[in-house]
């Protein structure tokens, strides 16, 4: 017999209405929750650029060397024991400054010997000059043979030459007692000194001394390939992109091994017309000035060189730009705030940019940071994008 509650009615028959009415309860309050919904997420904030075409000249960094303008090795001309340094090692000379004094005793004996030469060639001339004089009256009068005279003008002019000869000899014992006193052949600074007080030097070969270089102003040799040559000048010709003019040649800028760029710019001087056969490289001059002689000869640098202008080219930061085997392409932000992908040709970059020389247009917002944010994502709020330097400095608290 089934049990009975106090009010007479089956336990069995309470308990199943209790549960029934704890389900209807459960299941109107899950109604009611899945028509409220889930709150919907506000869209991420994602920094853009907002595009606009300009004149940008497009500019090549390539791998150079600096060298000096005039280099020119301070030899011994003259054999003898070196008796005096007169300058300072790594010092600036001016052309013709005394570098170095070799004994002069010996050249200054071969001067003296040769004008002592030279005075009794100029004697004997007088003398010879004098007979041919008395000779003419004589042959005159009859009273000397033709041939005593020819004699007398031949002995003259022998010893015209005679003092010709040692009138040279005087000047060539001139010039080498001039090499005994070793100067600069150029202005310039100078190096070590190659030998020291008391060697004997000029023996045979003429030995190497010192090294002076004009370093003000500096050449920088470097190098480009025929491909970025040629494929610059089909561009041009196609007026896709304009030559730069001479008035741009001050665009040459030299980039240091630090990575620091030298403040004054440079003069692009010649191309090489031939190419290297082994490289395939056109060798490029340019001449930068170096009134402070920071620029040493033989430092490796990296030449930035405007070569030709993009007249509708635009600038992008890096990282906006994601480079593929398959080609580049940034992502842009629509006015609704969907983005999507668009192809893009790149030209170079410049100061940390990227030159975009096709696939944008004016008013278009290219997304340059805020990738992270972009998962199960397809609609965000655009906002104007600060670099990390401004963006620090405009957070900096003000006193």
């Amino acid at each position: 017999m089934p049990a009975q509650t106090r009010a007479g009615f089956p336990l069995t028959a309470l308990l199943t209405a209790l549960l029934c009415a704890s389900a209807a309860v459960g299941l109107s309050g899950c109604g009611a929750k899945s028509a409220e919904g889930p709150a919907s997420a506000p869209a991420p904030a994602v920094g853009v650029i907002t595009v606009s075409p300009q004149s940008v000249g497009l500019t090549s960094e390539l791998p150079g060397r600096l060298e000096a303008t005039r280099i020119a090795q301070v030899r011994a001309r003259a054999a003898g024991i070196l008796l005096k340094r007169a300058f300072r090692e790594g010092s600036d000379v001016k052309a013709g400054q005394l570098l170095f004094q070799i004994d002069a005793a010996p050249y200054r004996a071969q001067l003296q010997s040769a004008q002592a030469a030279q005075a009794r060639a100029e004697a004997n001339r007088e003398q010879a000059g004098a007979q041919a004089e008395r000779y003419r009256p004589l042959l005159d009068a009859h009273a000397i043979s033709q041939q005593d005279y020819i004699n007398a003008v031949a002995s003259f002019k022998q010893a015209d030459a005679d003092v010709a000869s040692a009138r040279a000899a005087v000047t060539t014992a001139q010039i080498n007692l001039g090499y005994a006193s070793v100067t600069a052949p150029i202005s310039g600074r100078i190096g070590r000194a190659l030998v020291t007080e008391g060697a004997l030097v000029g023996q045979g070969d003429a030995t190497p001394l010192a090294l002076v270089q004009q370093i003000d102003p500096m050449y920088v040799n470097f190098t480009q390939s025929t491909t970025e040559v040629l494929r610059l000048r089909k561009a041009i010709d196609a007026g896709k992109l304009q030559r730069s003019g001479a008035a741009d040649a001050g665009t040459v800028q030299v980039v240091l091994e630090d990575g620091s760029v030298y403040a004054a710019p440079g003069k692009l001087l010649f191309s090489d017309l031939t190419v290297d056969t082994t490289s395939g490289q056109i060798t490029l001059r340019a001449e930068v000035p170096n009134p402070s002689g920071l620029l040493l000869p033989g430092t490796y640098v990296r030449v930035r060189i405007q070569q030709a202008q993009a007249a509708d080219a635009v600038l992008v930061p890096q990282q906006a730009v994601t480079r593929s085997p398959q080609g580049d392409s940034v992502l842009v932000v629509a006015t609704d705030g969907k983005f999507a992908p668009r192809p893009v040709k790149i030209g170079g970059a410049q100061s940390g940019q990227w030159v975009v020389l096709a696939g944008l247009k004016a008013g278009d917002q290219v997304m340059v940071d805020g990738f992270q944010k972009l998962r199960g994502v397809t609609v965000v709020k655009p906002v104007p994008w600060q670099p990390a330097a401004s963006a620090a400095s405009s957070s900096k608290p003000t006193n």
